[in-house]
């Protein structure tokens, strides 16, 4: 049986409306421990806006960690980002629409924008399409330009579902344990230039992955 417009777009509110309280049922139940976490509240407490990095996959904990840390955060115009903008707003994020496919400068120009508006930016440097744990020059690039600090996030579930997507993308057991690692302060010197630049990318890829690895290895 096919379903004519208006009943797609009601089961789409209703999936929407609901994906922001399952959510918040399922993660509310999570015990999560974090490693180096006096290194982001260092910042927090001088009222310092930062970038924090965490892979694409492992993003469900990611956004909710960051919660009500008055981040911002740039989201897909696609059906998928829709869900993602709600909770996320449910979340006290400042939330910017724009599509997957606009060019690194006009992206980069929004996260700018967003930072010299006093918010703070929470990015999966491998989204939205990828390659898994490969970083792109967005919250490097970000960081440096609106010299502020970044921090990369490693996450670590203890029970995990993991989806057959290209980021495999985990979602967490009811009640299982998350293990959170940050890295110290990351500071980028903005006078780098494009190689210099290029190498700092490559070296925050190689620490996301080693974090990422050792809060899965110790969960």
């Amino acid at each position: 049986m096919k379903l004519n417009s208006s009943v797609k777009n009601f089961l789409r509110f209703i999936g929407i409306k609901t994906a922001g309280f399952f959510s918040n049922v399922l993660l509310s139940t999570v015990k999560i421990k974090i490693e180096n976490r006096e290194a982001l509240e260092n910042v927090l407490s001088r009222k310092q806006n930062f970038v924090v990095a965490f892979w694409h996959g492992s993003m469900v904990i990611g956004w909710y960690l960051h919660r009500n840390m008055n981040c911002s955060a740039l989201v897909s115009k696609s059906k998928d980002g829709d869900v993602l903008a709600h909770i996320l707003e449910k979340w006290n994020y400042k939330v910017v629409r724009g599509s997957s496919h606009i060019g690194g400068n006009e992206a980069l120009s929004i996260l700018l924008q967003l930072i010299e508006n006093n918010y703070s930016l929470a990015i999966t440097p491998d989204g939205p399409t990828g390659p898994i744990h490969k970083m792109k020059a967005g919250a490097v690039i970000a960081a440096k330009k609106a010299n502020v600090p970044l921090f990369l996030t490693g996450i670590g579930c203890s029970k995990k579902i993991v989806l057959k997507s290209w980021d495999k993308f985990e979602i967490p057991y009811p009640f299982s344990t998350v293990k959170v690692k940050y890295s110290d302060a990351i500071s980028i010197d903005q006078n780098l230039s494009y190689n210099e630049t290029s190498l700092v990318i490559l070296q925050c890829e190689e620490l996301l992955n080693k974090l990422q690895k050792e809060a899965q290895k110790n969960c």
